[in-house]
C-alpha cells in the first residue's frame, strides 16, 4: 500500500518541490497551507508521516507538532525550518519530532529522511481534541547563533540530547561557547526548572576547589567557621557545569569519580553521607585522551564524563556566521551602551570574513563589537576603524612583524622613568612567553619544550621553577 505524506507550508514553492520529489518516489503526497487545514483533514483520515514548517500564519509548526503527538504519538513528524536556532531545534525535538530539516534542503536528502522515517509508522490512535499551543520559552543564548552546517549539526544534537538524562562532555577551543551549549542543554531539558550551577574548576586554587565541589562543615579547616554548601548540593535536581575539567587536580578526580557512579559524597570534615542526582555537564579545550596518555587524567573518570559529547566548532570553520554574530553583538552592545546602533560596512564584513583566522573564535569576535560599538565614530564601521580597535593580542601583521622596534620605544620609556628593574622584569615576562608556547605546544612535555627551545630539559626546569609546570612531564 502506497504511502500518504502530508506538507504543510505557506510557501508554494516549497510545497510543490517536496511534493514532486516525494511523488516521483512514489509516495501519495497532500499539500497543506497551514495548520488548520491539516486538523480539518485529520477529522476525515491520517498520514503515514508529516513534514511541517516551523513559520506559518495562525498555529504555528511546533503547536502542531505538539497536537499531533498527542492525538497520534506514533506519527513520525519531520520539521522543516529556515531559522535553525535553539529555540525551533530544541522545540522540535523537545516535542517529539522524527528530524529537524534545515532550509533550504536537498531534495533527495529529504525524500531519504521520509523512507527511514515510514518504517517506524504503527496504527494510529483515536483523534483527540486539539491542545493548547507549546510554549517556546525566551532563553539566555541568543547569541548561540548560526546558519553554517557545524551549527546546524549542533543545535540538533543539542535538541537530542538535552533530553537524555547522561553526563555530557562539551569538547572545543576557547571562545567557542562551550558554556552558552551547557546552559542550553540545561534549559532545553526536563531539569530546566531546576538549578543550573557552573564552576571554573581551572579558575578556583586547588586547595578550595574540594571545599568549592563537596561543601564543608564548621571546623573542617582554619577558616571554616560556618558550614558551606557546596555546587553539588546546590545543584541537586539540576544540572553542574564543571569548565576546564582538565585542568582538575588528580586528588579530586577520585572524589568527583565517586559522586559520578554512587551519587553521594560527604562534605570536607562532614559524617553525614549526602546523595544528590545531578547532570553533570564539561568542558575542556584540552586533548583529555592525551592527558590520559600522559597519566594526567583518570581514563575511568573520562569514560563517566564522556557518555555524549558535543563539540564546538572554531569561528573559522563557520565564517558564513560571521555577519549575522556581528550583527548580534553590535545591537547588544548599543543597548548596553545606549549609544546609536553600528553596522559593518561590505568591506569590513570581508575583512572580519576573510582575513583573520580568529584564534579567540565567538570571544573575540564579541569583544570586538563591544570596542567597536564605543570607539566607532560613525554608525557604519569601515575598515579602518577595524585597525583602529585591534588589540595587542591579535596585532595588525605590521605590528606583528616590528615587535623589536615596539620593544626599544617602550625600553627607552622605562629608562626614562629610571625604573632600574625593568630589564629583569622584561627578559622574565619575555622567557614566560616562550616557555609557555613551547609547553602548550608539547601538551607540557619539558623534554621536547627544552629541545624546541635549544635549552637543556634541566636548565628549563629550573628557570620554571615551581610555578604551574610544576607537574609537567
Amino acid at each position: 500500500m502506497t504511502a500518504n505524506i502530508w506538507i504543510v507550508d505557506d510557501d508554494r514553492s516549497v510545497r510543490f518541490v517536496l511534493a514532486a520529489a516525494l511523488r516521483e518516489a512514489g509516495y501519495a503526497v497532500d499539500a497543506f497551507e497551514a495548520a488548520a487545514d491539516v486538523h480539518t483533514a485529520l477529522a476525515q483520515r491520517r498520514p503515514d508521516l508529516l513534514f511541517t514548517d516551523v513559520r506559518m500564519p495562525g498555529e504555528d509548526g511546533l503547536a502542531l507538532l505538539e497536537a499531533l503527538k498527542r492525538a497520534h504519538p506514533t506519527l513520525p513528524v519531520i520539521v522543516m525550518s529556515a531559522y535553525t536556532d535553539i529555540a525551533n531545534t530544541a522545540g522540535a525535538f523537545r516535542g517529539g519530532a522524527y528530524e529537524f530539516l534545515s532550509k533550504p534542503f536537498d531534495l533527495d536528502a529529504a525524500v531519504a529522511l521520509a523512507a527511514r522515517a515510514l518504517p517506524t509508522v504503527e496504527p494510529l490512535p483515536a483523534v483527540a481534541d486539539t491542545p493548547s499551543a507549546m510554549p517556546i520559552r525566551p532563553g539566555d543564548t541568543a547569541l548561540l547563533l548560526g546558519e553554517s552546517a557545524p551549527m546546524q549539526a549542533l543545535f540538533r544534537n543539542i535538541g537530542r540530547i538535552a533530553q537524555v538524562p547522561l553526563n555530557v562532555l562539551i569538547t572545543g577551543e576557547t571562545g567557542t561557547g562551550k558554556e552558552l551549549v551547557a546552559r542550553a542543554l540545561h534549559r532545553e531539558s526536563p531539569r530546566a526548572q531546576q538549578p543550573f550551577i557552573a564552576l571554573n574548576t581551572a579558575a578556583i586554587p586547588a586547595e578550595l576547589l574540594e571545599s568549592e565541589l563537596f561543601g564543608h562543615e564548621a571546623g573542617a579547616f582554619t577558616g571554616a567557621n560556618r558550614r558551606h554548601i557546596g555546587r553539588f548540593e546546590q545543584a541537586n535536581g539540576g544540572s553542574l557545569f564543571l569548565d576546564e575539567i582538565g585542568d582538575m587536580p588528580p586528588s579530586l578526580q577520585t572524589r568527583l569519580l565517586r559522586v559520578l557512579a554512587e551519587g553521594e559524597f560527604f562534605r570536607v570534615g562532614g559524617r553525614e553521607l549526602i546523595q544528590v542526582d545531578v547532570r553533570v555537564i564539561a568542558a575542556t579545550h584540552q586533548p583529555l585522551e592525551t592527558r590520559v596518555e600522559q597519566g594526567r587524567f583518570r581514563a575511568d573518570l573520562l569514560h563517566r564524563l564522556d557518555v555524549l559529547r558535543l563539540q564546538t566548532p572554531p569561528l573559522r570553520e563557520r565564517r558564513e556566521d560571521i555577519a549575522l554574530l556581528a550583527r548580534g553583538f553590535l545591537e547588544q552592545a548599543a543597548r548596553r551602551l545606549d549609544t546609536a546602533p553600528r553596522r559593518l560596512s561590505a568591506a569590513a564584513l570581508e575583512q572580519l570574513r576573510m582575513h583573520h583566522d580568529w584564534p579567540g573564535n565567538v570571544r573575540e569576535l564579541e569583544n570586538l563589537c563591544w570596542r567597536l560599538a564605543a570607539l566607532a565614530p560613525s554608525e557604519v564601521i569601515e575598515p579602518a576603524d577595524l585597525q583602529a580597535v585591534t588589540t595587542p593580542a591579535s596585532p595588525a601583521p605590521e605590528l606583528a612583524e616590528d615587535w623589536q622596534r615596539l620593544l626599544g620605544v617602550w625600553a627607552r620609556a622605562q629608562l626614562a622613568g629610571e625604573r632600574s628593574q625593568a630589564y629583569a622584569q622584561a627578559r622574565a615576562a619575555f622567557d614566560k612567553v616562550w616557555f609557555d608556547a613551547a609547553l602548550t605546544h608539547t601538551g607540557d612535555h619539558r623534554g621536547q619544550a627544552a629541545q624546541l627551545l635549544g635549552l637543556g630539559r634541566n636548565t628549563l626546569t629550573r628557570k620554571l621553577g615551581k610555578g604551574r609546570f610544576g607537574n609537567a612531564q
